[in-house]
């Protein structure tokens, strides 16, 4: 095998989008047993030779949370005791990011110790995706390539053609998210004022800036349990909205989310195959998405050593 050939593996978490981005570069998936014992551990062997190898290992950390990151770490583990060169885990969804700072007593910071568990395994570089947080990069001591799903869904909604569209921040954390698709758009930018009285429940405050009559579309890296999704549609309705859109990066829809969102006034929901939706949660107001090629066009350009950064100019 030629030094610095190119190979990519995965989990199970995203295995059609694993393959999508194989289809895009124009290599075989690599062939990679990941199973479990009796007991619930995860077993992994890479069945075919990766020593000087540039491997790339796809696995995001969708539900199940846990399964999905320990096999993560443990093809880190596998391909880096197999002898391959370079090892970049790529992570379209990077879990446990919503504890990225110390903001109570006595809580933990798990977006770095999911950094620190990356780096502890052996990988060399991480490539993800719309991190819930930007500052989380800083959390590495490893190179980061983050990547933005606003090329595939600004492009979705520009020929939508929207008249008088307003983009809606559902949070402060999302302004600068919100401002990027708004100048891409060519539309104005809203503000909601939100607080959470616990964790995953969402009161809004006030709505800052104009939708009266216009089209509102939301703007968001995650839904999770859709409670700020509706709870946001509602309060646009109540100033005046004529219509509210929506859209994420990931798409957790956890517990009775689809249902919240299938019962509410939000006409569609547009989301990327940065986790997969099983047909028990799929609904007719969703929109999948596929960033398989900006993810598969940002190995190309890692292997290839040239800039990825190039991609959003």
């Amino acid at each position: 095998m030629p030094v610095d050939e190119l190979k990519v593996f995965c989990g199970n978490a995203v295995p059609e989008l694993s393959k999508e981005i194989c289809d895009y570069l124009g290599v075989p998936l690599g062939d990679a047993s990941v199973s479990r014992f009796s007991d619930g551990e995860i077993n992994v062997k890479l069945n075919e030779n990766v020593r000087g190898a540039d491997v790339f290992l796809i696995n995001s950390t969708a539900p199940p949370v846990n399964r999905n990151l320990m096999e993560l770490l443990i093809l880190i583990d596998a391909a880096r005791r197999a002898s391959a060169r370079r090892i970049t885990a790529v992570v379209p969804y990077y879990g446990y990011a919503r504890q990225d700072k110390k903001d109570k007593p006595r809580v933990p910071m798990t977006s770095k110790l999911v950094a620190n568990l990356i780096t502890a395994a052996g990988a060399d570089r991480v490539l993800t995706m719309d991190l819930h947080a930007g500052q989380i990069q800083g959390f590495f001591d490893i190179p980061v390539d983050h990547l933005y799903a606003a090329p595939v869904l600004v492009d979705y909604f520009k020929k939508r053609r929207f008249k008088k569209l307003s983009v809606v921040a559902p949070d402060t954390g999302g302004v600068t998210r919100a401002r990027a698709f708004a100048k891409r758009l060519d539309a104005d930018l809203v503000i909601i004022d939100k607080r959470r009285p616990s964790p995953n429940e969402a009161e809004i405050m006030n709505v800052v800036g104009d939708v009266r009559g216009r089209q509102a579309l939301i703007v968001d890296d995650m839904v999770d349990t859709g409670g700020t999704l509706v709870e946001a549609a509602h309060a646009l309705f109540d100033h005046g909205a004529k219509a509210v859109a929506a859209s994420c990066t990931h798409p957790v829809l956890s517990g009775s989310a689809t249902e919240k969102i299938g019962d509410s006034s939000v006409e569609e929901l547009v989301v990327c195959n940065t986790i997969p939706i099983d047909g028990k949660r799929m609904i007719s107001k969703i929109k999948v998405l596929s960033v398989a090629g900006l993810l598969g066009e940002a190995i190309r350009r890692i292997h290839n050593e040239d800039s990825v950064s190039s991609l959003f100019v």
